[in-house]
């Protein structure tokens, strides 16, 4: 009897070791997929320059989160679609990344034009979208979260500080379409509030390079301040052009140039050349310098970051947190968590504001030196609540004043 126990007793005990061996076998056998994501930028065209650094900020939050578990020890994994420069392409590109890659959210766009006609996909198909860069305000979208500034974030405050610094004639050179006409409406209503003078209004196709007649007309006017929304490389041929006619200290101050750009394109050179941002790869601080330090282990010494790179990083890793919080890549489960994150990034502490789904972010003001990096010569000090309507105008003034801008196509 007390050998039939205990063989009974080894036999359930081999049962148990036998299928032990047999579920960790399956365990490490079976595969447990990526989960996807998509990233929207162009890796061509005349955009390429100012959005490829940001597929590289993009990948080093990827490996930081895969790093540290990923989600529910899932790894993410980046589908990167080349958007050309072209905003219906992107639109194309978003939904094949949606309905045949089956991808859990979006991260991408540079221009408004590409945001706009990436927006009605991502609601379509309840996605999300992750928009890293400064733009016109004007829009709430329940399906995107705006990591960039608006206007009361980035234009308002440095048109404020350059018409108290450099002076109340501006001239006003911007892109052709709607972030450049836009911001120039709420520009000219500061000039008007402000007592300043619209010297001159031009704007150019996105990729032009004839920047000549536009500069001559600026040495003729004579502003005390030229205020530039000009994208993408029409830049590189703006910064020559000034530098040609002599006018490398005629004041500029720069809406769409950080740090990558500042150097491709030569904007170094200009003597009083200022950008507004959040993010300057100058701030001070343990978390920007880790993150500085990351990229330029990950993709070489000589690298810049920018405002833009930061805000794609910065957007992948709240995302990554809802995830987490949520349990789930899933969107649906994302949306309920994502719009109580917070986290301290390389440009400080930073929160989703649930009202608005935009960022709060601290408004900086920059003056380039030869090396494209930038001396702080302004600080507000602490992070701006997102108020992508500025509240000066009446809410329902917006809209016909937005859709004046969008009628123009670049």
């Amino acid at each position: 009897m007390k050998f039939n126990r205990i063989f009974l007793a080894g036999r359930v005990l081999m049962v148990i070791l036998v299928s032990y061996l047999l579920i960790t076998w399956w365990r490490q056998s079976v595969v447990v997929p990526n989960i996807k994501i998509g990233v929207l930028h162009s890796l061509t065209g005349t955009m390429a320059t100012s959005e490829k650094p940001l597929v590289d900020a993009l990948q080093l939050a990827i490996e930081e989160a895969n790093a540290a578990g990923g989600i529910k020890g899932r790894k993410i994994e980046a589908l990167v679609a080349d958007c050309r420069s072209d905003a219906n392409y992107c639109a194309q590109q978003a939904e094949r990344l949606i309905t045949e890659e089956k991808v859990s959210a979006l991260f991408g766009c540079w221009t408004s034009t590409c945001r706009k006609a990436v927006k009605p996909v991502v609601e379509k198909h309840q996605n999300l979208l992750f928009y890293p860069v400064q733009y016109e305000g004007m829009e709430i979208s329940p399906n995107i979260i705006y990591t960039g500034t608006v206007p009361n974030q980035q234009i308002i405050p440095g048109v404020s500080w350059a018409l108290e610094k450099l002076g109340k004639r501006a001239y006003l050179v911007g892109s052709d379409y709607v972030f450049p006409r836009m911001a120039n409406i709420i520009i000219k209503d500061m000039l008007t509030a402000q007592g300043g003078v619209v010297a001159g209004e031009r704007y150019l196709p996105l990729g032009s390079a004839a920047l000549g007649e536009v500069v001559a007309d600026i040495a003729r006017q004579r502003p005390d301040v030229v205020l530039n929304t000009l994208n993408g490389d029409s830049n590189r041929a703006f910064f020559a052009a000034l530098e040609k006619a002599g006018l490398t200290h005629l004041p500029l101050v720069s809406f769409s140039v950080a740090e990558t750009g500042m150097k491709a394109w030569g904007g170094a050179r200009l003597g009083q050349h200022y950008a507004v941002w959040s993010y300057l790869q100058s701030l001070p601080g343990e978390k920007n310098r880790h993150f500085v330090a990351a990229f330029q282990s990950r993709f070489g010494a000589d690298r810049m970051t920018d405002d833009p790179m930061e805000a794609a990083y910065i957007g992948l890793h709240l995302w990554v947190q809802a995830a987490r919080e949520a349990g789930s890549a899933e969107t649906a489960r994302v949306q309920r968590t994502i719009l109580r994150q917070t986290l301290l990034a390389p440009e400080g502490m930073v929160a989703i504001d649930p009202d608005t789904r935009h960022l709060w972010k601290t408004p900086r003001i920059g003056k380039v030196r030869p090396d494209g990096q930038f001396n702080i010569v302004w600080d507000a000090g602490q992070a701006q609540k997102p108020i992508p309507f500025p509240s000066y105008r009446f809410h329902d003034e917006w809209p016909p004043l937005l859709k004046s801008a969008e009628g123009v196509r670049p």
